[in-house]
């Protein structure tokens, strides 16, 4: 079973920090081309610039990717540099609280739009890429890994965060129609459902909370937080040809929270 990636190409977004960065770095680490691609621009230049500048395996794009003409002229640098792409790794998120009595339809729309209609978009687009590349080539068992990330709100409701917790739902179902559309052209669909990481999020409420953690911890049976590059390996495993017979599958990395405790606003 070969893990390798090396020399793949990856798109990743939400690569300036986090999950996404934790992804995008490990992706790094093992070989393959990465783009990391954040509308912090700020944030997305500081963190490449610790690979160095001119690391031909790394290329950064700012931009919105909730824009078409962005992820357009995403993929047309990707090519550019790479003249292929091989992973994507939907690592965007955004999180903010709702009532879930009177859910402001512009949250709720925003939600959507964030977290599930703009990497749906992208897949689709990066989809078509794949496909074409991989003409003529009949004897290849993959022809392209693409993996979303997404949290236990998708399966066990928050209502705190009700307009979030819906986007995650519609993002995973997402994952599974398309492994379904694109498996006859061997490319792969899965997703990366996870709590109990150290997410930016969780940084930031930890930082408001000093009760949190062991919360956390104690609600966890494996006892304990887990870093953002243990969610990382489980997509790098997801995108290598290790997982070929793999798709439609939503892998989750908790710990066993899911299997112990109350999903909260904790979990995100």
């Amino acid at each position: 079973m070969s893990l390798s990636i090396q020399g793949k190409t990856a798109i990743v977004t939400g690569a300036a920090r986090g999950i996404g960065l934790a992804v995008a770095q490990n992706l790094v680490e093992r070989g393959a081309n990465v783009v990391f691609t954040d509308a912090d621009e700020e944030g997305l230049d500081r963190v490449v610039s610790d690979h160095g500048k001119d690391n031909p395996q790394v290329l950064d794009f700012p931009g919105d990717i909730c824009e078409k003409l962005v992820m357009a002229n995403l993929l047309s640098a990707t090519l550019d540099a790479y003249d292929r792409v091989d992973i994507l790794v939907n690592a965007h998120r955004f999180v903010k609280g709702s009532d879930p009595l009177d859910t402001d339809p512009g949250i709720l729309e925003e939600m959507l739009r964030q977290n599930m209609i703009a990497g749906l978009r992208l897949s689709q687009m990066v989809a078509k890429r794949m496909i074409k590349q991989s003409e003529g080539q009949p004897d290849i068992v993959q022809a392209g890994s693409i993996v979303n990330v997404s949290t236990l709100a998708a399966s066990r409701p928050v209502p705190a965060m009700l307009g979030y917790s819906i986007a995650c739902a519609a993002q995973e179902q997402a994952t599974r129609g398309l492994a379904l559309a694109l498996a006859p052209h061997r490319i792969r669909v899965n997703g990366v459902r996870f709590s109990s990481i150290m997410s930016h999020e969780l940084k930031c409420a930890l930082k408001e909370d000093v009760d949190m953690r062991q919360q956390i911890i104690d609600g966890t049976p494996l006892g304990r937080i887990a870093s953002a590059d243990e969610l990382a390996d489980a997509v790098h495993y997801l995108a290598s040809e290790g997982a070929r017979f793999i798709t439609g599958q939503i892998v989750t990395v908790d710990g066993g929270r899911s299997l112990a405790d109350p999903v909260t606003a904790q979990d995100l």
